[in-house]
């Protein structure tokens, strides 16, 4: 099986990916972790990309598909896999096709995970972090056991900058510039699963695992 996962930031996309490799089996790429590897393991494509990073700019689409494509010529290629986050844009996705059809990997699906922006906004939003143990709690959904205080330690929690509303309906609005043309293409090969991002964990991985066996 073959997986690209679409979804903006706070929709569960990296819970689901984390359950398909647990219960599929099957290896998760993220590109941003990629990224932060190769920077961290002073690659040349990781200096090429730091700059951007650092400017809390998006990399572009060249370095990110050579990136993808270094992962696929290393000394143990994927056969299966899932993307989580990308391809990000049309053109990484019409590159991403032509490299894996050039190995005969065709995608099985791509996986939409569909979320309103407010409840984007409130999951993140309501997010706090510890800067001392980096343990995340929610507001609502996970407080602590003192409102404000991280359970582990007694450090005063803190709301990361990214995590402001303001912050994340900018990041919003670009997300969607992309996903928009995403979702049709995709749509138009027949490769697009719709998937509520509402609920239960495990109800949404239900509802994902209906759509690739044909049961939804």
């Amino acid at each position: 099986m073959r997986l690209v996962l679409v979804g903006p930031p706070g929709s569960g996309k990296g819970t689901q990916a984390r359950l398909l490799h647990e219960r599929l089996g099957l290896p998760v790429f993220g590109t941003g972790d990629m990224i932060r590897d190769a920077i961290r393991r002073g690659m040349a494509l990781g200096k090429q990309a730091e700059p951007y990073i650092a400017k809390g700019l998006l990399v572009p689409d060249q370095l990110v598909n050579e990136l993808v494509a270094d992962l696929f010529r290393g000394p143990h290629p994927p056969d299966q896999f899932v993307f989580d986050g990308y391809p990000r844009t049309l053109d990484q996705a019409r590159w991403f096709d032509q490299f894996l059809a050039a190995r005969r990997l065709p995608l099985s699906a791509a996986i939409q995970f569909a979320i309103c922006d407010d409840e984007v906004v409130r999951r993140l939003s309501g997010r706090r972090v510890s800067p001392t143990t980096g343990a995340v709690y929610h507001v609502t959904d996970r407080p602590p056991k003192v409102p404000g205080v991280c359970d582990l330690d007694g450090t005063p929690l803190v709301q990361r900058e990214d995590d402001r509303e303001e912050v994340i309906r900018e990041r919003l609005r670009g997300f969607h510039q992309n996903t928009d043309k995403l979702a049709a293409y995709y749509g138009d090969k027949g490769l697009l699963k719709v998937v509520p991002a509402v609920g239960p964990i495990d109800s949404i991985y239900l509802k994902m695992a209906n759509q690739l066996t044909g049961r939804a």
